[in-house]
C-alpha cells in the first residue's frame, strides 16, 4: 500500500465518523422536533379553553363593574338627595326651633331671678397662689402683675 493509499483510507474513515456525527445530531434534532411539536400541540390544546374562560371572567367582571357602577350613581343621588332634605329640615325647623329655645331659656332666668324666698347664692371663688379671688373680681394678666 502506496502512502496515497492509506491517506484516501483515512480520509474516507473521517468522512465515514463525520457522517456519522452528523446522522446521530440529526436525529437528535429530528426527535427534539417532535417533542416541540407535541409540546406546542397540547399548550394550543391547553390555551384555546383557558383563553375562552379568560374572556367569560373579563365579560363578568364587566356585567359586576356596570353593577357597580349604578349602584354607586344610585348612591350619590341618595346623598345629594338626604344633604338637601336635612338643609330644608335645618332651615325650616332650625330658626324657629333656637327661638323657642331662648325665649324658654330667657322664661327660666326671668322666673329664677325674682324668686325672693331663696337665699342668693354665694359666687364661687377660686384659690390662686394661696389667695381666694371671686370669679367676678378682674384679674390682672400674667405679666402684668404688681
Amino acid at each position: 500500500m502506496s502512502g496515497g493509499e492509506v491517506a484516501g483510507i483515512l480520509v474516507a474513515v473521517f468522512w465515514a465518523i463525520l457522517v456519522s456525527f452528523l446522522a446521530v445530531a440529526l436525529a437528535r434534532l429530528a426527535q427534539t422536533l417532535r417533542a416541540t411539536t407535541k409540546l406546542v400541540a397540547d399548550v394550543t390544546d391547553q390555551a384555546v379553553p383557558l383563553l375562552a374562560d379568560a374572556s367569560a371572567a373579563v365579560r363578568s367582571a364587566q356585567t359586576q363593574i356596570d353593577r357597580v357602577d349604578a349602584i354607586a350613581s344610585d348612591v350619590q343621588e341618595v346623598t345629594s338627595n338626604a344633604s338637601a332634605l336635612s338643609t330644608t329640615v335645618a332651615s325650616t325647623f332650625g330658626g324657629p326651633l333656637v327661638k323657642v329655645a331662648a325665649f324658654g331659656y330667657g322664661v327660666r332666668r326671668a322666673l329664677g331671678g325674682r324668686r325672693e324666698d331663696m337665699p342668693a347664692r354665694e359666687p364661687r371663688r377660686t384659690v390662686i397662689v394661696g389667695r381666694t379671688v371671686s370669679r367676678r373680681e378682674k384679674r390682672k394678666p400674667r405679666g402684668k402683675r404688681d
